[in-house]
């Protein structure tokens, strides 16, 4: 049997390469898994591995949350919630300088309250937003930068899919994780208005103003939003009132979404058809992730890599806030290569240890993760938002998209300052649970 540290060095090296080959990271993560686990324990073991974990993975019950609410985010995207969203958000708000920039985070919120995806939202209101805000002659870079900024939402309100298996992999109470990032959910909301609020300030002529909807209009479009409002308050409320596990809210939110679109008669049989076949792939696609992590997690654990990352950051003497920069800043320069879920899954396991060691909140850091990581998606040079609003839009360029999103980058890392600085804005809500 080889040296396990000597094995450890080769697993990461060989993940890397397969990583820059394009290889799909749920795939690279299982191989260098297996391999590395047959070089220290036997190949024997290490093939019977593949099965087990892939069968009790898929069988877990605790899984079930993620294709649950996947297919209640799709269902919801079908049925057209995120038009009224954005209709209801501009007759109140669109009249102001800026307004349709306003109403979008305020939509892509409301979006993000019942899709719970990032991308999803992004894309989705690429198709719903930008043509409003081009109509009304705002600038590319701001109508794409703000679509961009928006859609990051999707992870930092219930149900968050990244949320779920951040909760999954460190054993945390998923329903005290959906909880905990509501807050800084709605700081972000507040902290992106007022960009654009300081943006309008500061070039007045590229951003105008909207007609002013008369107040019957108002009603009309507020009459129009009950829906995802029912259905958020259903298993939202469901599960902060104990009501409903997560698993059970998933599968309530999905049934509820679906009732709703079909006594709307918003989802035709294609529509349902389509949104039971998207929630399956992108299902598929997270399961593959997590078993192929599941794998590389058995060998971490063979060779002690997360000990001893644990020894070598809290032996560096620079205090428990500099060994969280440090953390925080190498997920700022992986959020630039990688895709967000793969990020959590490939480097959780290795860094949660370090976090307790150093005392710090579990729920707390599962927001602040998921603040980082989603700012990876709209940070150059990748920035997986930029890539779905690009393929949306194809007039737009990488670099335009890039120029209207950084005043957004500059407010979430006073974001995610305020939040290191002040944890009980994501902890006060789930001490109430």
């Amino acid at each position: 049997m080889m040296d396990p540290d000597a094995v450890a060095v080769l697993g990461f090296a060989t993940l890397f390469v397969l990583m820059l080959l394009r290889v799909p990271v749920g795939m690279a993560m299982g191989f260098v898994g297996v391999c590395g686990f047959g070089l220290i324990s036997g190949f024997g073991p290490a093939l019977k591995l593949i099965g087990q974990t892939s069968m009790r993975t898929v069988t877990d019950y605790t899984f079930g949350v993620i294709p649950m609410f996947l297919l209640m985010g799709a269902f919801v995207s079908a049925s057209g919630m995120s038009r009224e969203l954005f209709r209801a958000a501009n007759a109140f708000v669109g009249h102001l300088r800026g307004g349709l920039g306003f109403a979008t985070i305020v939509a892509c919120a409301g979006f993000a309250a019942i899709s719970g995806s990032s991308v999803a939202t992004a894309a989705t209101f690429s198709t719903v937003a930008y043509p409003e805000m081009r109509r009304f002659n705002y600038p590319r870079s701001f109508a794409a930068g703000t679509i961009a900024a928006g859609g990051t939402l999707g992870a930092m309100f219930p149900p968050s899919t990244v949320l779920v298996v951040y909760g999954i992999i460190t054993e945390q109470d998923i329903s005290k994780l959906f909880m905990a990032g509501v807050m800084p959910g709605l700081l972000a909301v507040c902290m992106y208005v007022a960009t654009i609020a300081v943006l309008g300030f500061a070039r007045p002529g590229s951003l105008p103003k909207g007609p002013k909807a008369s107040w019957s209009d108002r009603l009309a479009a507020v009459g129009e939003v009950w829906a995802p409002i029912l259905l958020f308050v259903f298993v939202i409320g469901g599960l902060y009132g104990g009501l409903f596990t997560p698993t059970e809210a998933g599968g309530m939110g999905a049934g509820g979404a679906f009732i709703i679109g079909a006594l709307r008669r918003k989802l035709p049989r294609a529509a349902i058809l389509s949104s039971l076949l998207q929630a399956t792939r992108t299902a598929a696609a997270v399961f593959t992730v997590l078993i192929g992590a599941l794998l590389f997690g058995y060998f971490l654990t063979l060779t002690g890599t997360p000990q001893r990352v644990t020894e070598f950051l809290t032996g560096l003497g620079v205090g428990r806030y500099g060994v969280l920069a440090l953390i925080l800043l190498m997920y700022l320069v992986l959020g630039c290569l990688m895709d967000a879920m793969a990020m959590i899954i490939l480097t959780v396991p290795i860094i949660f240890p370090v976090i307790q060691e150093l005392g710090f909140d579990p729920i707390w850091f599962g927001v602040i993760i998921v603040m980082t990581v989603e700012l990876g998606l709209i940070h150059p040079p990748v920035g997986m938002i930029v890539f779905v609003i690009k393929s949306v839009i194809g007039e737009l360029t990488f670099a335009t998209i890039f120029r209207g999103v950084a005043p957004f980058i500059v407010t979430d890392l006073i974001r995610l300052a305020i939040l290191v600085a002040f944890p009980a804005i994501a902890t006060w809500l789930p001490s109430k649970m």
